[in-house]
C-alpha cells in the first residue's frame, strides 16, 4: 500500500510485504520528513481512517545512530497509542546528533470511527534502513511487529 505524497512526490510513505508483520517506510527531503512519513505508515497500520490531531503529545528519543533512533521514534509512537489508547496523524521531527525530539498529534481511539484492524506492536531491526538515496531523497525503513 503506497500513502500520501506531495505534489512533486518528494515525501511519502508505503508498507511492505514481510511475512505475518508489516513493513514501513517513509521518505523525504530530509531525514526528519522520512521519520514523519514513516510514522505516517505506522498509524496507517492500525487504521485507514482520518485520525484528528486535537491532542499534542511531545516524546525524546536518543540513540547512538540514525537507523536505532528511528526504531526508537516509531517505538514511542507505538507506546503512546498504547498507554494513551489514541491514534496520531500529524508528526514533527527535530534530530540534533543523536537526540530525537518529536510531536504526535492525534486523538483518543473512537473503535465505531477508525474501525481499528490491526495493532503495531513494535519496530524491529528487521530490515532496517535509513539512508540518502542517490536521487537526494532520505528514507527510513523497518518491519514493524503486528
Amino acid at each position: 500500500m503506497i500513502g500520501s505524497a506531495t505534489a512533486a512526490t518528494t515525501s511519502g510513505w508505503e508498507h511492505f510485504p514481510h511475512g505475518a508483520d508489516v513493513g514501513v517506510r517513509g521518505w523525504g527531503a530530509t531525514p526528519e520528513e522520512a521519520f514523519e512519513q514513516a510514522a505516517l505508515a505506522l498509524t496507517a497500520i492500525a487504521t485507514d481512517a482520518e485520525v484528528k490531531s486535537n491532542i499534542s503529545v511531545e516524546v525524546r528519543c536518543d540513540a547512538p545512530d540514525i537507523e536505532l533512533l528511528f526504531v526508537e521514534w516509531l517505538n514511542a509512537i507505538i507506546y503512546e497509542m498504547a498507554t494513551r489508547s489514541m491514534l496520531f496523524g500529524r508528526f514533527a521531527v527535530r534530530i540534533d546528533g543523536s537526540r530525537l525530539d518529536g510531536t504526535l498529534r492525534g486523538e483518543p481511539v473512537d473503535i465505531a470511527g477508525h474501525e481499528p484492524v490491526c495493532e503495531p506492536k513494535g519496530a524491529t531491526y528487521t530490515s532496517l534502513r535509513v539512508a540518502k538515496e542517490p536521487d537526494g531523497t532520505w528514507s527510513a525503513a523497518c518491519v514493524v511487529d503486528v
